[in-house]
């Protein structure tokens, strides 16, 4: 399955691929059942045959990372004007409601290894959000961005994401608690890495649930919980800097 973004080059200049404009009119009506990041799709969709198809260069371009992937050199090299072409393009003409911003792993960022009263206070609203979606805030971040984004953008920030903060982060964690209630540990710590996911997406309402495991995470946060015990990890070494005891 191709992956967002997929485009075409014809190795002289010409690009082609789906902007906001036809990614919006295939989520309304869509007979030939085209994906807006597959390459035949969009090769068709401009009216390029099955044999013409093949004279053009397949690529993926990953925003977020910068990483370009050919998957099929069909025309002359035109590598360098096609990453040139990526590295300035707007993307709000492709996906308007996609951040393009850089990763932030709060187990690095610099702070204090002591957390505030306004952080404790963010804690206690993250608890609340929890309480309310558990184990379904992947679900529930993923439904608050679907409905205007294709699967294949969703997929591709999650991937991306977690590659890059997510699984370390979740590495770190089970080495400062152990595994004292682990099963709802790594529930929790993926909630924040999910609610962190949503902060890539510009929100219509202008409202996020997830806001104050946004707001931990950028301040250097990350919280888990054992099914009793909150706790606020800091540092490189997921140090415990806070526990707050639910009963």
């Amino acid at each position: 399955m191709c992956k967002f973004f997929s485009f075409i080059s014809d190795g002289h200049g010409r690009i082609l691929y789906f902007d906001a404009t036809a990614r919006a009119a295939l989520r309304r009506e869509n007979p030939r059942n085209y994906e807006p990041d597959s390459h035949t799709s969009i090769a068709h969709a401009h009216e390029i045959g099955a044999l013409e198809e093949d004279q053009w260069t397949k690529w993926e371009y990953n925003p977020l990372t910068h990483r370009l992937v050919c998957d099929q050199m069909n025309a002359r090299d035109d590598t360098v004007e096609v990453r040139k072409w990526c590295e300035t393009i707007d993307f709000r003409i492709i996906v308007p409601e996609l951040i393009i911003k850089p990763f932030v792993n709060p187990l690095t960022v610099a702070r204090s290894d002591k957390v505030t009263p306004q952080e404790i206070e963010l804690l206690r609203k993250w608890d609340s959000v929890w309480d309310s979606v558990r184990d379904s805030v992947r679900d529930s971040v993923r439904a608050s961005v679907r409905d205007s984004v294709r699967d294949s953008v969703w997929d591709s920030v999650w991937a991306s994401v977690r590659a890059s903060v997510g699984d370390s982060i979740g590495d770190s964690v089970w080495d400062s608690v152990g595994d004292n209630g682990w099963d709802s540990v790594v529930a929790s710590v993926g909630a924040s890495v999910r609610a962190y996911v949503s902060s890539f997406f510009r929100n219509a309402t202008g409202e996020n649930l997830f806001q104050p495991g946004i707001d931990l995470w950028n301040a250097g946060i990350v919280p888990s919980f054992n099914g009793t015990i909150w706790r606020l990890h800091v540092g490189p070494q997921a140090t415990i800097a806070y526990e707050w005891n639910k009963g």
